[in-house]
């Protein structure tokens, strides 16, 4: 989810301040207070955050609010994970659902894979897993890791979509190259057992190796399993495959900034 938003929301109004975070933080409240959607939100986050004033959540919940209102995207899916989560207001599945709808249908990735959630688990909306793959789709061709891996579980098992093992790995494949471990394990599975793609016990030991490294103690029970069918030129490879795909990975991720 995207509370981290918030946090970035946050930085960037610490920087909007700047002479007396007392005089810059009454700016921001009389421009919220005319009505200025960014500045609602604005405010919100450092009510949130306690960024030029004490946190406060229910006061950040009600300028989230006020800028939903007005169709703030991202404020609306702030709204929604408050009421999910129960910060700073009682805690309502079905308002939550409301809110990652209205989101969601403005094309945010975040509400949508939320909402994809929702709807698989029977949280705050009647359980449809055909419309929880629907949603999964739209964040997952948006380029969202988690839900790339869930419409992949999805397609692997056959729930809320026919079964296809070769969409699957293509699913499994786009978020495990994203560095979801989850995804990578998927594609372990899916190597190791020929499962959507032709069988290769040494790549899927290399990303059973790669899930493994981030924490993943089924990734890492099957590595060890694997392993002992190969034979010491793929176990040597397989590492050094591995090895060399996470250095070009956090090379990439360093040179994009995060």
């Amino acid at each position: 989810m995207k509370w981290v938003s918030v946090l970035l929301v946050c930085l960037v109004t610490t920087c909007v301040y700047g002479q007396s975070d007392q005089e810059k933080f009454k700016e921001l409240l009389k421009k919220a207070e005319a009505g200025d959607a960014d500045a609602q939100y604005n405010l919100g986050a450092s009510y949130a955050k306690g960024e030029g004033v004490t946190k406060d959540e229910v006061e950040a919940v009600k300028w989230f609010r006020k800028a939903a209102d007005q169709g703030d995207v991202d404020a609306q899916y702030i709204l929604a994970h408050c009421y999910f989560t129960g910060q700073g207001v009682t805690k309502d599945s079905v308002e939550a659902v409301k809110w990652f709808r209205k989101s969601a249908y403005q094309g945010d990735a975040d509400a949508q894979y939320s909402l994809a959630h929702c709807y698989f688990h029977g949280e705050g909306v009647t359980k449809d897993e055909v419309e929880a793959v629907k949603w999964f789709r739209k964040a997952a061709d948006q380029g969202f890791a988690k839900a790339q891996y869930n419409l992949a579980h999805s397609y692997f098992t056959g729930q809320g979509v026919t079964k296809d093992e070769v969409e699957a790995v293509k699913w499994f494949r786009k978020s495990a190259y994203q560095g979801n471990a989850k995804a990578q394990t998927g594609l372990g599975v899916c190597y190791g057992t020929g499962i959507g793609v032709s069988k290769d016990y040494e790549t899927g030991y290399m990303w059973y190796l790669l899930a493994g490294a981030q924490g993943s103690e089924l990734a890492r029970k099957n590595a060890g399993i694997v392993e002992k069918g190969l034979t010491k030129e793929q176990r040597l490879n397989g590492q050094k495959r591995a090895r060399e795909w996470q250095a070009a990975f956090d090379k990439a991720k360093e040179a994009k900034g995060n």
